[in-house]
């Protein structure tokens, strides 16, 4: 089983949910801002590889986890995923999409766009850390949630 958090850059919310499923962020505490921007990926995604998958780690109990940026093309990037196991023989039940766009909030957003696309990462990147820290509850009960389901899947 691999989990897949997906986002709209594969440079922000994908990257948090990622962090905190395989134990690189806490669950019990919001994080300081050094530890966000201080994970493999926050904010360093540039357009080019957006698409690409990224794999962000192991959990406890040994289920990958990745992030990968979609653009706008969720459905688009996920059927043809699932187009290419289906021709290698592979399960599509062996993936687990996660999108984290929807817990994002236009603090982030903005933050996002200015360092991303704009290049202001100076004042992008605490806009899109503070947007975060606001909703990191969220994140951290979408990530149980996904435990949850993969430790029902397992049995």
């Amino acid at each position: 089983m691999k989990v897949i958090y997906n986002c709209y850059g594969s440079a922000h919310s994908s990257v948090l949910a990622a962090a905190i499923h395989v134990g690189m962020l806490p669950e019990d505490r919001v994080p300081k801002v050094e530890e966000i921007s201080n994970l493999p990926h926050y904010d360093k995604t540039v357009t080019a590889e957006i698409g690409n998958i990224y794999y962000f780690g192991t959990d406890e109990a040994g289920i990958e986890v990745y992030i990968l940026g979609m653009k706008g093309s969720t459905k688009i990037v996920k059927r043809a995923i699932y187009s290419m196991l289906g021709e290698l023989e592979i399960s599509k039940n062996e993936l687990i999409f996660v999108e984290t766009l929807p817990y994002v909030n236009n603090l982030t957003r903005i933050g996002g766009f200015l360092s991303r696309r704009l290049g202001l990462v100076t004042l992008g990147r605490p806009l899109t850390i503070w947007g975060l820290q606001k909703v990191y509850h969220q994140f951290v009960e979408l990530v149980k949630d996904v435990k949850g389901r993969l430790f029902k899947l397992a049995f």
